[in-house]
């Protein structure tokens, strides 16, 4: 359990009201980003604000709402590595893989520094990460989940919304592997984790089950 609890201050970039993460804790200088978004100005106010530098760009997946800012923040921190799961890491670099291209912005991001794998223990920041592959809005999509505060805290990117999840009708996509997915990998968390999404407010397993209408109360479920 960290000494002091996590300061996650949070970042919201047109259009597509994505999420950037500025995750730190009392008496460090470093800080985790999670999902450098198109609006990386103010991500890097705020760093320079709070007197912090960035330890690691630390990518739930690959599309281009989330690695927009990759390439500023390497400009501005040319030693902070981009770390994003092994599966999803091709897509930096294909922005149809990426779905810029779709949008005519062709965008692609430096590339990784490090690639995670599924139920790998990731340390950053004085905190720790433990990733699980959850599939079905992108192929290699991760999500972070943090055991070591009170109540588990999980930055789960385009998975799991307050009252809704992901998009499942791109190429690499699909609702029955993204449900399973939650039944399996996030809902049998404690019904009191909290859940930071890519999109929209932040909200908690417990909720999400009990009325999520896309994936909650699942068949047979007991939690």
């Amino acid at each position: 359990m960290p000494q002091s609890p996590v300061t996650i201050a949070t970042f919201v970039s047109a259009p597509y009201a994505e999420n950037t993460y500025v995750l730190s804790l009392e008496g460090r200088s470093d800080c985790v980003v999670i999902d450098p978004g198109f609006e990386t100005d103010q991500i890097i106010a705020y760093i320079e604000e709070q007197k912090l530098t960035p330890s690691v760009l630390l990518l739930t997946h690959g599309h281009a709402d989330h690695i927009a800012g990759n390439e500023q923040m390497k400009q501005r921190w040319p030693d902070c590595p981009i770390v994003i799961g092994r599966l999803d890491e091709p897509k930096l670099a294909d922005p149809m893989q990426n779905l810029s291209g779709f949008l005519g912005l062709k965008l692609i991001s430096p590339p990784a520094d490090q690639l995670l794998e599924d139920n790998e223990i990731f340390k950053a920041g004085g905190m720790e990460f433990e990733s699980r592959w959850i599939p079905g809005h992108s192929s290699g999509h991760l999500v972070y989940v943090m055991q070591h505060v009170e109540p588990v805290q999980v930055l789960g990117g385009d998975v799991l919304f307050a009252g809704s999840v992901g998009r499942t009708d791109f190429p690499d996509g699909s609702m029955e592997t993204l449900t399973e997915g939650i039944h399996k990998r996030l809902f049998t968390l404690p019904n009191d984790t909290v859940v930071f999404p890519g999109h929209g407010p932040a909200t908690t397993v417990g909720e999400e089950k009990a009325s999520n209408p896309f994936v909650g109360r699942p068949s047979g479920w007991r939690g």
